[in-house]
């Protein structure tokens, strides 16, 4: 079982296979995504990478934070599990002003 890397600090211009490619030299990688923004399309300068063994990701995350890439440092560290988000859509604040 691999663990899931999260990179961020990325180059708005990276793409995934450069991510995979930057990760392949400390070993195997079975994925890797660029989050982007949903409206736009446009890199979120994050992104996650997973590798077949924790040994792997130890070694990756080790040699890799706080590296430069692009001009940029990149964070480099063990993913942690997405938090459940809320199913509202906020609240419905705002409406109307007291009567005179």
């Amino acid at each position: 079982m691999g663990s899931k890397i999260y990179v961020g600090g990325l180059p708005y211009s990276t793409t995934e296979q450069q991510l995979s490619d930057l990760f392949a030299a400390y070993g195997a990688v079975t994925s890797s995504r660029i989050i982007s923004d949903k409206f736009t399309g446009q890199s979120r300068g994050f992104g996650f990478v997973e590798m077949s063994s924790d040994a792997e990701v130890q070694a990756a995350i080790t040699a890799l934070n706080g590296t430069e890439l692009g001009g940029r440092t990149l964070t480099v560290n063990e993913a942690r599990p997405q938090e459940p988000r809320s199913g509202g859509g906020g609240g419905r604040g705002g409406f109307g002003g007291g009567r005179n």
